[in-house]
């Protein structure tokens, strides 16, 4: 009897099944359960791949993260690719482009007022009579904000002039693209805002280090009255000259022509920093000229090629000491802190900038020229650099005195 049992099931015994029987009742044919249990291994090893896979994959995406939030490339080379020209397929995978920067031939300093643009555009002048590019100003100074016309036929006027050319005149932001034009790169420079306006009330009564020496006597249809007015009286009872929205003054600049532009709020405010990326090559600090001037040479060497040596030249930077403003006076804390309250937008719109050129300069490996001040209080204002105070006043006009110096 055990013999005939042996011959029906020859996989019995004690070593055929060390494990007992396999679940599913009676054991199947040896064929089949040795190919079931060839695959569990193969199972296994799979599983455990698809968990490493996911796992590299989920290190990668939040490296790419970090790579861009932390880095990545250069804002400005995608931006200098957007003002001058679409990427396509072989711009991304043709050879590697040229080493040297491409040549806009059509740029426009909408200079801010009172952040150093009296020196900016006496530079100017040298250096497009060394370099041949075509300078472009305005004979209006006093008009910022233009009608639809007004727009069409600035627009057209800069179109038609010879290029290359550099556009400078005060006046806020000028989409091209708006009237069918070619979109120019700007460039700009702002200051902090408290200094800017403080410049720019003392500038209004009584002018430069040039009127104090020829007895000239700045703004004459000024009353007496106001001309003297005391600056913390001007803040601390909400004069018009020292509120909103005569303090509103930068961020239209950048903002544009919309009639939002020039209300305080959110809206101009988000807009500014949105053409800020979108269509200014570069936005510099007044606190950080010479690093200003140096990106410019790097980023525009057809327009600015030695424009660091030309500012530093001692015949120019006596020149630029007579444009410092006279008779400054600093407000008291409490005044400086109301005006900080009210310019809140135009120092949001300051530090966006501010870090934004300091990032361009980590990446160009640049390091800041700023010394690191003392711990100061929170609303201290720095005197005034010794070349800060360039043309400024949209109600005058400087060209002149600007041509007589060039002609020295």
């Amino acid at each position: 009897m055990k013999k005939k049992q042996q011959q029906q099931h020859p996989g019995s015994g004690a070593d055929s099944w060390p494990h007992g029987a396999p679940l599913g009742g009676a054991p199947p044919g040896l064929g089949s359960w040795k190919r079931r249990v060839s695959l569990l291994p193969l199972l296994r090893f799979s599983l455990r791949d698809y968990g490493f896979c996911m796992a590299t994959l989920l290190v990668f995406c939040l490296g790419s993260l970090f790579y861009q939030l932390g880095g990545g490339p250069p804002r400005f080379l995608l931006d200098l690719r957007q003002y001058l020209g679409n990427s396509t397929y072989l711009d991304d995978h043709g050879p590697p482009p040229s080493k040297a920067l491409p040549f806009p031939s059509q740029v426009v300093y909408n200079r801010v007022g009172k952040c150093g643009s009296r020196t900016v555009v006496l530079l100017l002048r040298i250096l497009s009579e060394k370099h041949g590019f075509n300078l472009v100003t305005s004979d209006i100074h006093n008009k910022t904000r233009l009608t639809k016309n007004e727009q069409m036929e600035l627009i057209k006027n800069i179109s038609t002039a010879e290029q290359p050319y550099l556009f400078t005149r005060h006046v806020h932001f000028l989409n091209f693209s708006r009237f069918g034009g070619d979109q120019p790169v700007y460039i700009n420079i702002i200051r902090d805002p408290v200094n800017r306006f403080l410049s720019n009330y003392f500038f209004r009564r009584f002018g430069d280090w040039r009127g104090e020496q020829n007895h000239m006597i700045r703004t004459p249809s000024m009353r007496q009255e106001e001309r003297y007015l005391d600056i913390n009286e001007c803040i601390l009872e909400n004069y018009p000259e020292c509120s909103n929205p005569r303090l509103f003054y930068i961020i239209p600049y950048f903002c544009g022509q919309h009639p939002r532009c020039r209300e305080p709020g959110e809206w101009a405010l988000e807009r500014a920093k949105l053409n800020v990326n979108e269509n200014f090559l570069l936005v510099g600090i007044l606190e950080e000229l010479e690093d200003v001037l140096l990106l410019l040479e790097r980023f525009l060497p057809h327009y600015f090629k030695g424009v660091l040596s030309i500012y530093k030249d001692p015949e120019h930077r006596k020149l630029g000491n007579m444009t410092v403003t006279v008779k400054k006076t600093v407000p008291s804390p409490e005044a400086v802190q109301i005006l900080y309250q009210r310019m809140r937008y135009e120092y949001e719109f300051y530090h966006y900038v501010k870090e934004q050129f300091h990032l361009l300069k980590r990446k160009f490996g640049l390091k800041s020229r700023v010394s690191h001040p003392v711990l100061r209080p929170q609303f201290f204002i720095p005197t005034p650099l010794e070349t800060e105070e360039p043309i400024d006043d949209e109600e005058q006009d400087d060209e002149k005195w600007l041509e007589d110096i060039y002609k020295r």
